[in-house]
């Protein structure tokens, strides 16, 4: 527990906070770019987390949420590097902001899966700067946005192609 804050594994009742979650980062810049009910953002979310490479993460303190992060395989995702490598998908909400609750989410994620994609757009420096000291690498581009992918030293092969 990190300042009052603990991490919880996602269910499936959590799949409302993840969709406010997948808004508010579709959201960082502050403006009103997501509709909630847009197919491509409620994909992230459905049926979580009963298809296979589902998992999740929930930062909460006594308030209630501060925020998630949940993996999927998503052929058709922001982040796609390859069907096998499941993508992230990490939000804080305001109220979480600044109380580390991004990196922990970040750290609690990141500890079984040997490659993790996403994708963070231009602008997002401050996710940006989080997921290289991750050890996530740029690996290609879409529109403007980068698509980033780990893989933990010690998963077979050690790197991804590009």
């Amino acid at each position: 527990m990190l300042g009052g804050m603990r991490l919880r594994p996602a269910t499936a009742a959590d799949r409302p906070l993840l969709l406010a979650c997948t808004v508010e980062a579709v959201n960082w810049t502050g403006e009103d770019r997501a509709d909630p009910t847009d197919p491509l953002l409620t994909t992230y979310v459905t049926d979580f987390p009963d298809r296979p490479g589902d998992a999740g993460i929930v930062a909460e303190d006594d308030d209630g949420p501060l925020g998630a992060a949940w993996l999927r395989l998503l052929p058709g995702g922001w982040g796609h590097v390859a069907d096998d490598v499941p993508e992230l998908s990490l939000a804080v909400l305001p109220r979480g902001r600044g109380r580390g609750v991004g990196s922990a989410l970040l750290a609690g994620i990141l500890a079984d899966p040997p490659r993790v994609s996403l994708s963070v757009e231009d602008g997002n420096d401050r996710a940006r700067g989080m997921y290289e000291r991750a050890g996530f690498t740029v690996v290609g581009r879409v529109g403007g946005s980068d698509t980033m992918l780990r893989v933990r030293d010690d998963s077979p092969g050690g790197t991804m192609p590009r």
